[in-house]
């Protein structure tokens, strides 16, 4: 296959498999290890850990799609626009939080940009790359 009509490039499969490694260790340490979560963004442990689990499961989830997506790209790009949504409204409440003084810079920020901002644009690149794909397809 011509490399044009490869759906991803080496290093897009590279961040696709990296953020998807990532997402389900860090879903497990939220779902698992509610209370050294809390410590490591420097926040308080409240009462009830519910709602820590349940997003981690659902961020280990996106780690399951983003291998679906980065083993096949065209039909799962879905997933990935989803992801960068989640990832794109996540840093936006996050840094909000942050500049209210509602959460400490340190450590939350370093966290914040690692597990959200540092993909929004690699996201973005490989949406475009495949949605142009998709659509040279259905022509």
């Amino acid at each position: 296959m011509p490399d044009r009509e490869k759906p991803l490039l080496p290093w897009m499969k590279f961040v696709l498999r990296f953020v998807a490694v990532f997402n389900i260790a860090a879903g497990a340490q939220m779902t698992l290890a509610t209370k050294w979560t809390y410590w490591t963004i420097g926040m308080e442990e409240p009462k009830l850990d519910f709602p820590m689990k349940l997003v981690g499961i659902l961020v280990a989830i996106f780690g399951y799609g983003y291998h679906l997506t980065a083993r096949h790209p065209l039909e799962n790009r879905n997933v990935l626009f989803l992801g960068m949504l989640s990832k794109g409204f996540g840093s936006v409440l996050g840094t909000y939080y942050i500049l209210r003084g509602k959460l400490p810079f340190l450590p939350f920020f370093p966290v914040l940009f690692f597990a959200d901002i540092i993909y929004l644009v690699p996201f973005w690149l490989i949406l475009r790359r495949v949605d142009k794909l998709s659509s040279e397809r259905q022509s």
